[in-house]
């Protein structure tokens, strides 16, 4: 294979310094989809170019005609006013928000199958990019930044395009340090994303959905494990999202790790489901990873007592907490005998009360819980609080639940932690050898969940060094008690010492 011209880090770069094009004069968060979008545009552009003009030199003394059907069945169709040179070319004209915007909805037309609806929350025109005049110059500098010879994307000269699809995910991720705790909504970190991935062991021909995709990549670190294993796309894709912008982040951002054997749909998937059969009723995969919102306030309690899928017949999740509506939503989502599932949660979904106690004693005694994780603090954007990955299974080889504290498998950042490569291995081998493991993991039947409450919190069942003891509050205020009357004792004794020791200095 031809060695690729182009550098990852060096593309990183280049696209990445788009965004000084905005610094200081726009929100990270109000700039992320324009940015994004122009990437996805020129990539397009570079693409279709290249493809045209190798075209133009074998088919040079071919009829008319002949090259415009072929192009007319390329991956992507680009339509002239599309083009990201044509916008280029115009850049100190007036309007350059509406002619992009324009250009958006050319290119969507053009390549319905795939783009329907892709562009519709995302706008070049908007408000949040400053005024019409600030805006049309903002505009002007990005259009001359793309055009550098360092983002040149073409076929051609990159060769290896998946640095192309990489670089679209180094920007999301960059945003996504950048927003803080707005990043939750649209990005996993990608450490933990792998960890899930491993752990769900995707296979040949298997179909995987994420029904919270965000941007998407818990679904391309699934299809990368099993790209690398057989060199081939031999697996279907599937996910939901809520929020419009980042629906279509997701899409443009699949398409351009060269997945279009996918299908992601818009809307919420409590309150409405998307993913069916034929029938109408849920369809079932293979695989089912997701990290959903934690402990979202409006969930769709409203509804939820007559869902028509009957996913939550092991009990209603708390009105304010839908950690245990996504965890339900997914497991009807499995095919009986051969699904598994991992989503991430706050640790609270392991031992809260009331509803979810009980939600939780019908999961074990369903049998479905295989391991529950627990994992380091600040792995996540924009929260330091630790998480778990709780894995379910269809159907197990025992009725045991395997819990793994791995909360200091990790290597520490400036604000960020991040799982190491041994980290994740140490983890996922532990679990696929499914033995208690001194100080890291433990092995727990049914009779000691049963005995401790089906509280899965998992201190309970793996003890670390250093971990403290469990203390009896009661013994314990009686000592406070015991400690303070005898510092009172000691107290009355000083001041009586003090004052028979004025009195004789009085008589001296």
């Amino acid at each position: 294979m031809t060695a690729p011209t182009v550098r990852q880090e060096s593309l990183d770069r280049a696209a990445w310094a788009a965004c000084d094009t905005f610094r200081g004069s726009v929100d990270p968060s109000d700039y992320k989809d324009p940015v994004l979008t122009m990437l996805f545009l020129k990539y397009v552009t570079d693409t279709w170019n290249d493809q045209l003009e190798s075209y133009q030199r074998q088919y040079a003394a071919a009829e008319p005609g002949l090259i415009e059907e072929l192009m007319a069945n390329q991956r992507f169709v680009l339509p002239p006013e599309a083009s990201f040179h044509a916008l280029h070319a115009a850049r100190y004209e007036p309007g350059n928000g509406e002619r992009l915007d324009r250009a958006l909805h050319a290119l969507e037309d053009a390549n319905r199958a795939k783009l329907n609806g892709v562009f519709q929350d995302i706008s070049f025109n908007s408000g949040k990019l400053g005024e019409t005049q600030q805006r049309n110059e903002l505009l002007r500098y990005l259009l001359e930044h793309f055009a550098r010879p360092e983002l040149d994307l073409r076929p051609s000269r990159v060769v290896n395009m998946e640095l192309v699809g990489n670089t679209f995910e180094h920007m999301i991720r960059q945003f996504a340090l950048a927003s803080g705790k707005r990043a939750d909504e649209y990005y996993t970190p990608p450490d933990v994303s792998e960890l899930m991935a491993r752990l769900m062991d995707p296979q040949p021909n298997d179909e995987i959905c994420d029904p919270t995709c965000g941007s998407g990549s818990l679904l391309l670190q699934c299809a990368r494990l099993v790209r690398e294993r057989t060199g081939r796309r031999f697996y279907a894709l599937y996910g939901q999202e809520a929020i419009g912008s980042t629906w279509a982040l997701a899409k443009m951002n699949l398409f351009m790790h060269g997945e279009d054997n996918h299908r992601l749909l818009w809307g919420d998937t409590i309150r409405n489901p998307k993913l069916l059969t034929p029938e109408g009723q849920l369809k079932r995969f293979d695989v089912v990873a997701a990290n959903p919102p934690f402990s979202a306030e409006r969930w769709g309690y409203e509804r939820a007592d007559r869902d028509p899928f009957h996913r939550f017949r092991r009990g209603l999740p708390p009105r304010t907490k839908g950690d245990y509506a996504f965890i339900l939503h997914m497991l009807e989502t499995l095919k009986p005998g051969k699904g598994r599932m991992a989503v991430v949660v706050p640790h609270g979904v392991l031992f809260r009360g009331a509803a979810e106690a009980r939600i939780r004693r019908r999961l074990v005694d369903d049998n479905c819980i295989d391991a529950v994780i627990g994992l380091p603090e600040k792995l996540f954007y924009g929260t330091g609080i630790p998480a778990t990955v709780i894995v379910f299974r269809s159907r197990k080889s025992d009725d045991k639940i395997l819990f793994i504290d791995a909360s200091r498998c990790f290597e520490a950042g400036k604000n960020q932690n991040r799982l190491r490569s041994s980290d994740i291995e140490r983890i996922v081998s532990t679990c696929a050898a499914r033995r208690s493991v001194d100080q890291f993991a433990w092995l727990a039947s049914l009779h000691e969940i049963e005995t401790n409450e089906f509280n899965l919190n998992i201190s309970r069942y793996v003890q670390t060094a250093g971990q403290q003891e469990s203390v009896d509050l009661v013994q314990l205020r009686s000592e406070r008690a015991q400690l303070k009357q005898q510092l009172e004792d000691v107290e009355n004794h000083l001041a009586s010492c003090l004052r028979e020791l004025g009195d004789d200095l009085g008589h001296a």
